[in-house]
C-alpha cells in the first residue's frame, strides 16, 4: 500500500491551489512536474508486480515458507494495477471532454 499511497500523494500535488498558495510556472514546469508524476506512479506500479513476482518465484522455489505474505503482495501489486488502469481511463474520459470543449 505505500506504492499506492505515494502514487496518491504525488498526483494530490497537482491539485488546484488555492489564490493565496498560488505560484507562478510556466507551461514547461506544470508539464514536468506532471511527467515526473506520471513517471513516479508508473514506477510504483511496477515495482508492485516486481516484488510480487519474486516472492511467488521464491515461494516456487522454497525459499518462503510464509504463504500468507505471498499471498498479501501478489494483492497489493493487483490493487495497484487495477488503480492505475482506473486512473488511466478516467485521465482519457478527461481528455477527450476537454477535446470536445470549444475554445
Amino acid at each position: 500500500m505505500n506504492n499506492l499511497a505515494t502514487s496518491i500523494s504525488s498526483l494530490q500535488q497537482l491539485q488546484p491551489q488555492t489564490e493565496s498558495t498560488k505560484t507562478k510556472a510556466s507551461p514547461s514546469e506544470v508539464q514536468s512536474a506532471f511527467a515526473d508524476s506520471l513517471k513516479n506512479a508508473i514506477n510504483n506500479v511496477n515495482k508492485a508486480g516486481v516484488t510480487s513476482n519474486q516472492m511467488t518465484e521464491k515461494l516456487a522455489k522454497g525459499e518462503v515458507d510464509n504463504l500468507h505474505e505471498v499471498m498479501v503482495t501478489a494483492q497489493k501489486a493487483s490493487i495497484t494495477l487495477q488503480t492505475a488502469v482506473q486512473v488511466q481511463g478516467k485521465v482519457i474520459d478527461a481528455y477527450k471532454e476537454i477535446s470536445r470543449m470549444q475554445v
